[in-house]
């Protein structure tokens, strides 16, 4: 198996509670990319557009994979996909919904919207463990992801 690549995930979830899981399902996966957090779509936008407080991009580099969950405040999810893809630096930036949310209209619009990929998070940490493997897996090992530039 191909190492993983040591790059920046970018996690945009909204939940608190959520968030930690997530953090503690990283290490119990024994995934040791670099994650940053932001809470709501307008912060993820901004973190993007090198907006205060994210201008500094040696603090806040540009992350190779977005988790994007979908219900967040002040801008969507859906919202976030569409500014990154009318953005040319970041059109094609790897990004994995992933959230509670298993409606079949929201399935299809964040893929008309250039998801790259669509996750329900699981019930059970787990099953959270398992799929951030298979992710790290196949996004870290496996992908080759575009030249960002």
């Amino acid at each position: 198996m191909q190492n993983a690549r040591q790059c920046l995930l970018l996690v945009v979830e909204d939940d608190p509670y959520d968030a930690k899981l997530i953090e503690r399902a990283f290490r119990k996966a024994r995934i040791v990319n670099p994650l940053r957090f932001v809470q709501d779509g307008e912060s993820a936008i901004d973190y993007f557009a090198g907006n205060p407080p994210y201008e500094d991009r040696s603090a806040h580099p540009v992350p190779e994979l977005l988790l994007l969950d979908l219900k967040l405040p002040r801008k969507d999810g859906f919202e976030v996909l569409r500014w990154l893809r009318a953005h040319e630096v970041y059109r094609r930036l790897p990004v994995v919904v992933l959230t509670s949310s298993s409606e079949t209209n929201d399935i299809n619009r964040a893929y008309d919207l250039g998801a790259n990929s669509y996750l329900v998070k699981p019930v059970g940490n787990d099953q959270l463990v398992e799929m951030l493997r298979s992710l790290e897996l196949y996004w870290l090992c496996f992908n080759t992801s575009p030249v960002m530039e």
